[in-house]
């Protein structure tokens, strides 16, 4: 279950079905909201459905996905290397080292 409700298997279609009947993967967006593009086994890429033929919204929440994707990567690696409990006088002492080593390089 995905926040309350059940999440819905993502449809995988081969990229020659969207090459040769592109109608099928239009329908498959308007059933699925979403559809998985795949090729030689691997897939390549998430087509998602664009309400009212506007693409900002849908481009602007994938940026912001991947901001919180790779904030997470941080924060993880931060904690296996143990400098997720720095206070903020050692956070300053970092910052400091780094921009005086940046004007000597």
């Amino acid at each position: 279950m995905a926040r309350g409700r059940l999440r819905k298997a993502l449809r995988f279609i081969n990229f020659r079905v969207l090459r040769n009947t592109p109608a099928e993967v239009w329908k498959a967006l308007d059933e699925d909201d979403a559809v998985a593009i795949v090729a030689n086994g691997e897939t390549k890429g998430v087509l998602v459905g664009v309400e009212g033929g506007d693409p900002e919204d849908a481009i602007e929440l994938v940026r912001r996905i991947r901001a919180q994707r790779a904030l997470g990567r941080l924060r993880a690696e931060a904690q296996r290397r143990g400098v997720s409990e720095l206070t903020e006088e050692e956070i300053e002492a970092e910052v400091r080292a780094a921009r005086a080593k940046r004007r000597r390089d």
